[in-house]
């Protein structure tokens, strides 16, 4: 029995990719692929020049609200006390001015803050109709803001009031009391119960002034609730004596001294009066 010897076969001749260095395959790739490569490069470029864009318009948009800011500001505290006309003049221009930067620069940072000044300008310059769509404005595009918010909305109370609407103002201020993070819920509380009190409600006056008493007793409006608090009391039962006071005890009555009865008339003639004779 005859035996065959194997012979292994030949290997293939390496392909000429294998024999490329790792440079010159990256190379090769990119020379493959450079239609792609361009043009996600493209896209990269243009989306970095729009963000760049963007963030400077931004940046020069937020430099020319502040600029009028600081005018409007300076012509609204700037007021002579001691000429009406030229402080009703500044006020006028600080209202435009105000106007102008929440109108044209809505998204900018001070334009909050721009608004509020605007409705505060507005009410002081007896345009009050126009402070309440002002304040109402705010609550519309920035209610994010519970600080803020808060006092807008009391500032929307007062505009009410100069109005006369005690209803809507009412509504105003007890709305603040259901905001998240308002700071000024103990001067609310106080305002209301000032209210309640130039209507005759004692009852009403007394919870808020006692709700503020307890739940704020660190507010410098505590100290003068509790001075109203006494002061209701008292007028609640007129006849208790103040706290503190000792009622004086009652005295009797001195009693009557009986008078001395009088002789009674005879109905004769009188005895003459006997004489006493001398010794």
């Amino acid at each position: 029995m005859s035996y065959r010897i194997k012979v292994p076969a030949k290997a293939d001749p390496l392909d000429e990719t294998h024999l490329l260095s790792g440079v010159e395959r990256f190379l090769l790739v990119l020379q493959e692929q450079r239609r792609a490569l361009l043009v996600g490069l493209g896209v990269m470029l243009v989306a970095a020049a729009v963000v760049t864009g963007v963030i400077w318009y931004d940046y020069q948009t937020t430099l020319k609200a502040r600029e009028l800011d600081q005018e409007a500001t300076l012509h609204y505290l700037n007021r002579p006390a001691d000429d009406p006309k030229k402080a009703h003049e500044q006020l006028t221009q600080a209202i435009n001015l105000y106007k102008q930067l929440v109108d044209q620069y809505p998204r900018s940072p001070v334009a909050p803050l721009a608004l509020f000044h605007l409705g505060n300008a507005q009410v002081l310059g007896n345009e009050v109709d126009a402070g309440i769509e002002t304040y109402k404005r705010f609550m519309l595009l920035y209610g994010a803001n519970p600080s803020l918010l808060g006092l807008v909305q009391q500032r929307l109370a007062y505009a009410y009031l100069v109005k006369g609407d005690r209803d809507q103002a009412t509504k105003a201020f007890t709305g603040i009391l259901e905001i998240p993070g308002a700071l000024n819920k103990d001067h609310v509380l106080f305002e209301l119960a000032k209210m309640e009190e130039s209507q005759s409600r004692p009852e009403g006056a007394l919870a808020h002034y006692q709700d503020l008493m307890k739940n704020y007793p660190n507010s410098p409006f505590t100290s003068e609730a509790a001075v109203r608090v006494k002061v209701l009391e008292v007028k609640k039962s007129p006849d208790s004596p103040p706290a503190g006071v000792t009622p004086a005890p009652e005295t009797s009555a001195p009693a009557s001294q009986p008078q001395p009865e009088l002789p009674a008339k005879s109905s004769g003639k009188s005895a003459p009066p006997t004489s006493k004779k001398k010794p």
